[in-house]
């Protein structure tokens, strides 16, 4: 399919992908079934990312990225899904990517340089600590209830929070707190760069979930008990915490839509070719047609998602916060996908779910995509609101009047 791309663009993914092709499935296959990559084959793969100017496209040059436009960067994203080895390789993998971009949008000059740069680097991990157990902070975050006081030069943090990707392996968590308990949480929660080997920091737990794989990225379970951090440690306006992260979580949602389209594109090379080579009941289960009809079909779907991508993504070039495109496309997407690689992991049958091919990884990662950044449910919450308000009175009475 032809897009509106930039040259840009297409020529970045098109890099991209001889990269993803030639060095990253190679690296994966060696490790597919058996637990994380090691460190040696991250940096490895890093080091021929930077070679090809690859490396961080979407971090501006003076910070060590290519400083490419957040549009033209996209299809690289997708590109980079099409392995689970690809984000990290090309330094695109969340929670990292969307922490890099809230430091490059928020962060003081010195923080860029004490945080961005080295998270740019590979030299330093992250963590975004907002959800929170049971009580709050997850699907509705007005409910949490982490809170941080002002003491003199430092804000002081207690709460407890959970589900913080890569919490356990991090050097520094972005934490959202309350600091104005009289203000809505919307209007009175900040941001604070908290190192993760302050004292008063305990991380509980990696929480055992679905997936995690070949990237062995965990999710953590973390007890914030006193924490002091500097006055200097807030990550851009006090009591701006929500719209910053709004600010992060709309491009955030748009490039996991793309990594998750191109894993699910994978997933269906990888089917069609099997079932190609594959003969059962008098045939070659490629001529069968309800597998071509499951193939069409998902095809479609993925092209749909894509253009939905786009759209919302100039969209946010453009300065909107598209924050109903956004919902529609992480959605849509999460849905798509999820269905593209459950139909690849059928057609391949016993294969499919042995680990020697990726499409038992694939399923086990893409089922979480619908719920983290917002599950189906919140983000369909969104949708509707903005289409019941859109119906105004003139409308309503239109209808009423109404006699056929």
């Amino acid at each position: 399919m032809n897009y509106d791309d930039s040259e840009t663009a297409r020529e970045l993914a098109a890099r991209a992908r001889e990269f993803v092709d030639d060095a990253v499935i190679p690296a994966e296959r060696e490790v597919l079934g058996d637990g994380p990559v090691d460190e040696e084959t991250v940096a490895s793969l890093r080091a021929e990312a930077r070679e090809r100017d690859l490396y961080a496209p979407q971090i501006a040059t003076e910070y060590g990225g290519i400083g490419v436009d957040f549009r033209d960067a996209l299809p690289l994203f997708e590109e980079a899904g099409r392995s689970l080895l690809g984000p990290t390789a090309m330094r695109v993998n969340a929670p990292d990517e969307g922490n890099m971009h809230t430091l490059e949008l928020f962060g003081t000059d010195g923080q860029k340089e004490a945080w961005l740069r080295p998270l740019v680097a590979g030299e330093i991990t992250s963590g975004f600590s907002m959800t929170e157990p049971m009580q709050g902070g997850g699907s509705d975050p007005k409910m949490l209830r982490t809170e941080a006081r002002r003491e003199g030069d430092e804000w002081i943090i207690d709460g407890h929070k959970w589900w913080t990707t890569q919490g356990s392996e991090a050097d520094v968590l972005i934490v959202m707190a309350r600091t104005d308990p009289d203000a809505h949480p919307y209007a009175g929660c900040s941001l604070f760069l908290v190192p993760a080997d302050a004292p008063g920091v305990e991380v509980v737990r990696d929480i055992p979930h679905v997936g995690g794989g070949v990237t062995g990225t965990g999710h953590a379970e973390i007890r914030y008990e006193g924490v002091r951090v500097p006055a200097e440690n807030v990550l851009g306006e006090e009591n701006e915490g929500f719209a910053h992260a709004q600010r992060r979580l709309g491009p955030a949602r748009l490039t996991h839509c793309m990594r998750y389209s191109g894993m699910a594109e994978r997933a269906l090379e990888i089917a069609t070719a099997y079932v190609a080579e594959r003969e059962a009941f008098g045939g070659p289960l490629a001529e069968k047609q309800s597998l071509r009809y499951a193939v069409a079909d998902a095809e479609t779907r993925l092209h749909a998602a894509r253009t939905m991508v786009r759209d919302a993504a100039a969209r946010v070039a453009a300065g909107e916060e598209a924050r109903v495109p956004v919902s529609m496309c992480k959605v849509f997407t999460a849905n798509v996908a999820q269905e593209a690689i459950d139909d690849a992991l059928q057609m391949c049958g016993g294969n499919g779910i042995g680990k020697d091919l990726p499409l038992a990884d694939f399923y086990e990662n893409v089922r979480a995509f619908r719920i983290v950044d917002g599950a189906d449910e919140v983000h369909k919450r969104v949708i509707a609101r903005d289409a019941f308000e859109r119906a105004d009175e003139s409308t309503i009475e239109g209808i009423t009047r109404y006699d056929g």
